[in-house]
């Protein structure tokens, strides 16, 4: 990997400096000081601004109360810069932070993960062309996925945030063999939260009020955000989206590429890529994870498409709204899917069928 690595996050790459474990510790009582660690969490190649909020949110992932040793992976070059890391992390006077611990090994970083949160990848950079691209994170992502089979355990949970995630996270889950593929996702989660607030925006109620919208496919301006079957509260009453917007032509229209193109917006306006709002789906989607999703409620998650009762093509890693029990998703069964829904998906597993197909030409020879 390059000595500064970079983040892609929709059409504007910001760098990365560090990655990150974190070790929280079970808790069985609020003396949380007598116990050791249980459970283990790397994020791997962090934006500065994003590790900043990243970081600050760790205390409530994956559970309340639960301290943390934090440990610093990188190239060795770039270890002082992770000694300035460590510095600011101390002087955060952080509640549950027990410990942090800078170090340049994989075995170190990667032993006995939990949870392996993902979020560097190659950028595409000016006349790069897309096969350019693949290869880099192929060769990146394979790496990553033969540390976690080598040194994490077999029980991990690998959330793949760096771009193009739902390829990435799939070369990641081939290039670790001994461990399960259901075990691999990626982080639509933050499309789906815009979606909400979109909503939520439109009815002047809270994102809280609204439940149950659906992001289909790549984590890419093909996305399809989809509220047929979403629920909104207005006044105290349980309503469909459709029905409560009144505005067929919005939902199928400006809604959709809003979603879309939400990460360029932010870009455009602060000119830096989402960092709150990322750390905050990244922790949403690991909570959902460790602690299931709530009755009634479904989110969007990329996961591998076998068994799906869709019509999407098998071994691809795309984003379908899933239920969480016992650290085990499930798909959404049963949903009627109109035409309109059903182009909108087609073209989008089109295309990762065509990044997949590329990205497996490369990975024999990565």
């Amino acid at each position: 990997q390059p000595e500064l690595m970079k983040l892609r996050s929709a059409d504007a790459f910001m760098p990365v400096p560090a990655s990150l474990t974190a070790r929280p510790e079970e808790l069985t009582s609020l003396n949380y000081s007598k116990h050791k660690p249980t459970s283990s969490f790397i994020f791997v190649q962090l934006i500065a601004s994003l590790a900043t909020r990243l970081y600050r949110r760790n205390s409530t992932v994956p559970v309340y109360l639960r301290p943390l040793i934090l440990v610093l992976l990188d190239i060795t070059p770039m270890m002082t810069v992770l000694e300035g890391v460590v510095m600011e992390l101390q002087d955060c006077a952080l509640p549950l932070l027990r410990e942090v611990i800078p170090t340049d090994k994989e075995e170190v970083a990667f032993k006995d993960l939990d949870i392996a949160i993902l979020v560097g990848s190659m950028p595409r950079r000016e006349g790069m062309e897309r096969k350019d691209l693949l290869k880099a994170n192929v060769k990146i992502f394979k790496s990553q996925g033969a540390a976690l089979d080598k040194y994490a355990k077999k029980t991990v949970k690998v959330v793949v945030v760096g771009n193009p995630a739902n390829t990435n996270c799939l070369i990641a889950s081939k290039s670790a063999p001994s461990i399960p593929k259901e075990n691999f996702s990626c982080l639509t989660r933050l499309d789906h939260n815009r979606a909400k607030s979109q909503i939520a925006l439109k009815l002047g109620v809270t994102a809280n009020d609204v439940k149950n919208v659906i992001i289909w496919g790549n984590h890419s301006s093909t996305q399809y955000p989809d509220v047929n079957h979403a629920k909104v509260n207005v006044k105290g009453k349980e309503v469909g989206v459709y029905e409560a917007i009144k505005d067929d032509s919005w939902l199928k229209g400006d809604f959709i590429l809003t979603v879309q193109q939400r990460g360029a917006a932010v870009i455009k306006a602060r000119k830096l890529s989402s960092a709150m709002s990322a750390a905050k789906a990244i922790c949403d989607h690991v909570r959902d994870i460790w602690f299931g999703t709530p009755a009634g409620e479904f989110v969007s998650m990329g996961v591998i498409s076998d068994g799906n009762s869709y019509g999407v093509p098998e071994d691809l890693l795309y984003s379908f709204p899933v239920v969480i029990k016992d650290k085990t998703w499930k798909f959404v069964e049963g949903l009627p899917i109109n035409d309109f829904s059903r182009e909108k998906m087609d073209l989008t597993a089109k295309e990762l069928t065509e990044e997949k197909e590329t990205a497996v030409e490369f990975l024999s020879s990565a």
